[in-house]
């Protein structure tokens, strides 16, 4: 037995040995009024094995989305779901189901009761989409939000207390993190489409990119522009990607997915199997303001995970890298992207969201979303932050950089401090003496951060603090200023750049060479 989200559920030792009879009748109608369904599952592993659309979608009495089908009258009536769930793939998948509601893909719903729903549901929507189950919400949650994260699934009733269908404000819906009407979490087809649930389709970047992608999570844009993605579009027809048994450096070579990296299984005596939890390789979790270490956020979310430290999930994830990749080699991409990730925390992240929390009482508005400087500091860290954290994370340089911080950098110099100036500005003399306290302290938090004097972490023997912003006020260490001329000219020196060009080696344009 096994005990999925409140939901006891138990295994089969074997699938049928042939078609049931039940499943013969559902083909029968269904492949004149869906045929494409039953393609779709004739080609599939499960028709293979014997398990049709009745292994799959009967019910027993009592179950709350349990309904006679094709009518609820006559002799080939049978007691079915709609929605199969993750507890009803567990009678054959325990081990994947386990490992898939222990990750954080199970937990997509959880945005349902968050302020990131806020969005949808207020600033970007209204209250006007209505069915019989939902009454009064936003279409933008509907379509946007819910559509990848999942939704809690409503289950209609006539007036004689019998199924009559699933609320269409929920359903359909593949959220990886659907609330489900047995009380399971998630959606297998969210990466295994219905009806081929095809292995070959999950191993696919494109899978990954209906919901990771975007400019708040573009792993999939990040993915193609990489050299990771690059090799795989060129040498598609190398990958055997349909094959059972699927590890890098044996069964392929050519270039790794997102499954590859994620959840297939490595080489080696101590390789690891195939894992439908894709949190377990790991080491930073960049979906918050400042990036943390995963068993922190699993923690939180109480899942086992809590209890596998980020230095193990590297490990794991090393083991994925060393198919194509050397140690070294591997270990200097970590020296890489650790250092981005610490950048972007001590100088922009941690002052960034401190001042923010310091500054809230002094906004015109106290309501979020409502303030200019809320959108700011929330495409910093949620939009342009996460893109400089996947690029370095992904080996994209163009989204770690152009996307990333050259956006972070413009945005928190540009609008952000000015905007927190002017707030201090207004309410440093105020008559108010809390907003004034307020003001006096963003005061001195900002010129601590302007002079490198902001602390990020007070150690025993030293004080890590936020540096790199003294440029901001023209107040550049002499130090730092020697070296970046020292720079230019060793750069000028190295390519034979003359005074007359800019860096990149392009004349300037000159008034005659206009007139010309």
């Amino acid at each position: 037995m096994l005990l999925l989200q409140g939901v006891s559920v138990a295994s089969v030792d074997a699938p049928p040995e042939t078609l049931s009879e039940e499943t013969k009748t559902c083909v029968e109608c269904h492949k004149g009024d869906n045929p494409g369904i039953v393609q779709q599952w004739g080609a599939s592993k499960h028709y293979g094995a014997s398990v049709g659309c009745y292994e799959c979608h009967k019910a027993d009495e009592g179950d709350v989305d349990a309904f006679l089908h094709p009518e609820k009258t006559g002799k080939n009536s049978k007691l079915i779901s709609t929605i199969v769930s993750p507890a009803d793939c567990n009678n054959c998948h325990p081990k994947e189901v386990k490992e898939y509601t222990d990750s954080h893909h199970a937990q997509g719903g959880s945005i349902l009761g968050s302020m990131d729903n806020l969005l949808a549901e207020v600033v970007e929507g209204n209250l006007q989409f209505s069915t019989e189950g939902t009454p009064a919400e936003s279409a933008a949650v509907v379509n946007g939000c819910w559509q990848c994260h999942g939704t809690e699934v409503k289950v209609l009733r006539d007036e004689e207390g019998d199924v009559s269908g699933l609320d269409p404000a929920t359903w359909p819906n593949t959220g990886i993190g659907r609330l489900n009407p047995d009380g399971s979490k998630g959606s297998c087809t969210a990466c295994h489409s219905r009806h081929a649930f095809s292995v070959g389709q999950a191993r696919n970047p494109e899978n990954c990119g209906k919901c990771h992608m975007g400019p708040d999570h573009p792993q999939y844009e990040i993915y193609i522009e990489s050299k990771h993605g690059i090799a795989f579009r060129a040498n598609r027809d190398k990958m055997n990607i349909d094959s059972p048994k699927w590890i890098a450096g044996e069964d392929y070579s050519a270039a790794p997915t997102c499954a590859t990296c994620h959840m297939s299984a490595t080489t080696g005596d101590d390789g690891l199997g195939v894992s439908h939890d894709v949190g377990l390789r790991i080491s930073w979790t960049n979906r918050p303001p400042v990036s943390v270490r995963p068993e922190i956020s699993d923690a939180k979310m109480r899942l086992p995970g809590a209890k596998i430290k980020w230095d193990e999930r590297r490990k794991n994830m090393k083991k994925a890298c060393v198919a194509c990749h050397n140690e070294k080699f591997v270990d200097g991409f970590y020296t890489q992207y650790d250092g981005q990730i610490n950048m972007y925390n001590d100088k922009f992240a941690i002052p960034g969201l401190a001042l923010y929390n310091l500054a809230k009482p002094l906004f015109a508005k106290q309501i979020k979303f409502a303030n200019h400087i809320d959108f700011v500091w929330f495409e910093i860290w949620h939009h342009e932050g996460r893109r400089s954290r996947h690029g370095a994370s992904m080996m994209g340089p163009d989204w770690t950089q152009w996307h990333g911080n050259y956006e972070v950098g413009k945005h928190f110099y540009t609008y952000y401090l000015p905007e927190l100036e002017e707030l201090v500005e207004k309410h440093i003399h105020s008559d108010d003496a809390k907003k004034k306290k307020v003001a006096e302290e963003l005061r001195v938090m900002l010129d601590k951060l302007y002079h490198d004097e902001f602390v990020i972490d007070e150690g025993e023997d030293t004080e890590r603090k936020s540096t790199g912003h003294r440029w901001f006020i023209g107040k550049m260490k002499t130090e730092e200023a020697n070296a970046r001329t020292q720079e230019i000219t060793d750069f000028k020196s190295r390519y034979g750049v003359d005074e007359g060009q800019d860096k990149f080696g392009q004349d300037d344009v000159k008034k005659d060479d206009v007139k010309k």
